[in-house]
């Protein structure tokens, strides 16, 4: 230990005063501001203004620049007392994609204009990134963007755009240069929604919803103020959505929450409450999904621990692989526990929900539903390629269009 280094027991008193200093914030805004008659939109302005909305963020920011582990110090104090929450489910493309990537790469103005609105929930995201030419290989996009005076005009189709009839802003990721490589030729933009040149289309999944859209640009004009890093360098802006994508989806929706939560707890419900269907070969499956999910579970919890102390990297690929094969495997093992009652599909009526709802819909809703797991937040294939290169260190496969200018790629 340096002489320095004011050692374990230093840190941990540093730590305890911050959580102790969390815990008087957080009494003052309850006082300031009583849950019980506060409007609820009043209240999470409130409490972004005070810095506890995510404490790790920059003060200023809805944050206090304190450890992110200490956000659960805030959240207790606030449940306990019945404040309102900000409804993560509904903006989780703000929250787990949009903010990380504003804070990392928005302008001072860009970041004190869109995170707060962002985080309350007053302005729902989405995100424009996928076309019907362009998915696995997301940099093959083909949507335009032209400079035009002081901004850009936009034209193009997006596709597969979660929340789309609900987003009042979107990340698009453009090109505008076709005479590059197409990695290079990348621009990250933020579109408002409500343009006239924007138009949603809703496609209506297996499911009988529409959670997803297609998404067309015609002539959309955004200004170059909108612009999140620089022209050309909008694939290294991509890539810190999608690590923060995966590491949303894979973790926050994980099926092995503790106590047998999420997936896993409809399933081991099932399981206790039918021992008519129980079979030798269906209790092995039950508890070798178990274990694969208590290991998703803490791989999680380590991968959170990462993001503390910084960026996410491309382990939270492998995370989302684990989420989605055990989603769709503890899905199925359920409707085969509920036998004919399994088959049974409550209402296939055309709607657009504003969040997904695993665990309050029946069985063969999830099990439609968790087919989807393995495309959005980046397809299995894809994400397999990104582990093996990334985190194993093996070879990449051959790519002969890596070099080519986009313009000459063959579509």
């Amino acid at each position: 230990m340096s002489p320095t280094d004011p050692g374990p027991a230093a840190s941990a008193d540093r730590e305890a005063v911050d959580a102790a200093g969390l815990r008087a914030r957080t009494a003052a805004l309850l006082a300031a501001h009583d849950p019980a008659t506060t409007p609820r939109p009043d209240f999470l302005r409130a409490r972004f203004d005070a810095g506890l909305a995510w404490v790790h963020f920059p003060e200023g920011l809805g944050g206090l620049g304190a450890p992110r582990a200490l956000q659960a110090v805030v959240d207790a104090g606030l449940a306990a007392a019945g404040a309102p929450g900000n409804d993560p489910r509904r903006i989780g493309i703000g929250l787990g994609m949009a903010a990380p990537t504003l804070l990392q790469y928005g302008t001072e103005e860009q970041k004190r204009r869109f995170l707060r609105p962002l985080w309350t929930g007053e302005e729902v995201w989405c995100q424009l990134f996928s076309e019907p030419g362009a998915g696995s290989d997301l940099a093959a996009l083909a949507t335009r963007a032209v400079r035009d005076g002081d901004g850009w005009r936009v034209d193009g189709q997006k596709v597969w755009t979660s929340g789309a009839h609900l987003a009042r802003w979107a990340i698009l990721l453009a090109r505008t240069d076709p005479t590059v490589p197409k990695h290079a030729g990348l621009t990250y933009f933020v579109c408002d929604m409500t343009d006239p040149g924007v138009e949603v289309r809703p496609l209506r999944q297996i499911t009988g919803e529409a959670e997803f859209n297609e998404v067309f640009l015609t002539g959309v004009r955004i200004p170059d103020a909108h612009r999140l890093g620089a022209v050309g360098e909008g694939w290294k802006v991509a890539r810190t959505t999608l690590m923060n994508e995966r590491v949303a989806i894979g973790g926050s929706g994980a099926p092995g929450e503790a106590g047998e939560g999420g997936m896993l707890g409809l399933v081991t419900g099932t399981w206790r409450g039918r021992p008519e269907l129980r079979t030798h070969d269906l209790h092995q499956r039950l508890l070798r999904l178990w274990v694969e999910a208590e290991a998703a579970r803490l791989t999680g919890e380590r991968l959170r621990q990462q993001l503390r102390r910084g960026r996410p990297g491309p382990e939270g690929s492998g995370l989302k692989l684990s989420f989605a094969r055990l989603n769709q495997e503890l899905s199925g093992l359920e409707v085969e526990l509920l036998a004919e009652d399994g088959l049974a599909y409550g209402d296939w009526t055309m709607t657009r929900p504003e969040v997904v709802d695993f665990t309050g819909r029946d069985a063969g809703y999830r099990y439609l539903r968790a087919k989807g797991n393995s495309i959005e937040g980046g397809t299995s294939e894809v994400l397999l390629n990104i582990v093996a290169e990334r985190v194993l260190g093996l070879p990449p496969e051959p790519r002969t269009d890596k070099d080519l200018p986009w313009k000459d790629l063959p579509r």
